[in-house]
């Protein structure tokens, strides 16, 4: 059994942490905080039980000086032991909460089922279950085409954007599109740090590192934008890819992936670790015997992830083909069709996702039943047994 330390003056966060993390909770007041590290974990009934302190300093709290020093203490004296910190202001923490060894921030309105899932994998990391880290894997979605224009980078922002709902925290979405990415343009975000940033610098070091990297949209949802310009893309390596994934989906309940156009290397690295591959196509020839060519490479290849989902774009009556056209020529059901809408190159070009902006319009409330799909998880896939997802 592993026990808690909770410093804060909210008696709603700690009801949110107890329902968590279980009655093994210590709750105090910021001034019972001692000053030494030993003496902090002694205030805990069962000491040796303890595996995550958390510290809220957010006004009211605990100075963020004094957490930051109480968590190097901690680091260096009790390395079975995370320090976590509560926090509504992450971006400017994080860097000094890296250096000082704290293993996370936790934003003050994440889901109990999500703080629950925080504290299980801190206290599994801190007591020595690092060998079994790979078994923490998050739910990879990668949105793909053959073809450019079809939609893609729209549906894969609208995706992430119905995640980002249920898990706000939670939800990771990369542009792969390494070349030509535009998610950054699609939600509005102006990135101090982009994906070629991210593979040549500290970023794939190590989880805290990466995640100060990250854009945060208002939403909640975190964004590895595209490079700045195409020059940059040359140091987005297959390897690079597979790293960066292999932290991110142990960090991230869910992780969005936008991809380049066709089957590039990077697509392909990419693969290795969906979970859901999104295939989208628009109603028209070329677009769907691109569909069909793709969907026989992966076959060929056997890198076909163990669910796809085929989603039709702009499939209204004036396209000459129909819906069951397309099924009777790939062979197999479409999971989602998406009317021609004035409305969505309208909020992509505001940088506001239709499932935010408009939530009751059809587009909206039909991306949003196919998120379905991946946010509720039946008893028979890997967050399950050994290998459960979590959030940080």
């Amino acid at each position: 059994m592993s026990a808690a330390i909770l410093v804060t003056t909210s008696t709603e966060t700690a009801r949110k942490v107890r329902l968590a993390g279980g009655d093994d909770l210590t709750v105090l007041q910021p001034q019972q905080l001692p000053a030494t590290a030993p003496q902090l974990v002694a205030m805990a009934p069962e000491p040796d039980a303890v595996r995550a302190v958390i510290l809220d300093v957010r006004d009211g709290g605990v100075a963020e000086a004094h957490a930051l020093d109480v968590a190097g203490r901690v680091g260096g004296q009790y390395p079975a032991v995370s320090l976590l910190l509560l926090t509504d202001e992450a971006d400017r923490l994080a860097l000094p909460a890296l250096r000082s060894g704290v293993r996370d921030l936790i934003d003050p309105e994440v889901s109990v089922e999500e703080l629950r899932l925080v504290l299980r994998r801190a206290g599994e990391a801190a007591g020595g279950a690092a060998a079994e880290v790979d078994g923490f894997t998050g739910r990879v979605i990668t949105v793909a085409s053959p073809k450019g224009g079809v939609g893609k980078t729209t549906l894969a922002t609208n995706v992430a954007a119905a995640l980002a709902q249920q898990a706000p925290q939670g939800t990771v979405l990369v542009d792969l599109d390494v070349q030509f990415g535009d998610v950054a343009s699609a939600l509005d975000l102006q990135p101090t740090y982009t994906l070629g940033d991210i593979v040549v610098g500290p970023g794939l070091s190590d989880a805290m590192t990466l995640k100060s990297l990250l854009t945060r949209h208002p939403s909640g949802l975190q964004v590895v934008c595209g490079v700045h310009n195409p020059a940059e893309a040359d140091v987005v390596t297959p390897a690079a890819v597979d790293t960066l994934l292999r932290l991110l989906k142990q960090e991230f309940r869910y992780v969005v992936l936008d991809t380049a156009p066709g089957m590039s290397e990077q697509t392909l690295a990419a693969i290795d670790h969906t979970t859901d591959l999104v295939l989208i196509t628009s109603l028209d020839v070329p677009g769907v015997r691109g569909l069909k060519k793709e969907l026989e490479v992966l076959d060929e290849l056997e890198l076909s992830p163990s669910t796809r989902h085929v989603v039709v774009n702009f499939a209204d009556g004036d396209a000459g083909l129909t819906v069951k056209d397309v099924t009777a020529a790939i062979g197999r059901e479409v999971d989602l069709a998406l009317p021609r809408s004035p409305k969505v190159p309208r909020s992509t070009n505001q940088g506001r996702p239709m499932v935010s902006a408009m939530p009751k319009d059809k587009v909206s409330r039909a991306i949003t039943g196919f998120v379905g799909r991946f946010a509720h998880l039946s008893s028979g896939n890997r967050w399950n047994g050994r290998h459960r997802g979590a959030v940080r």
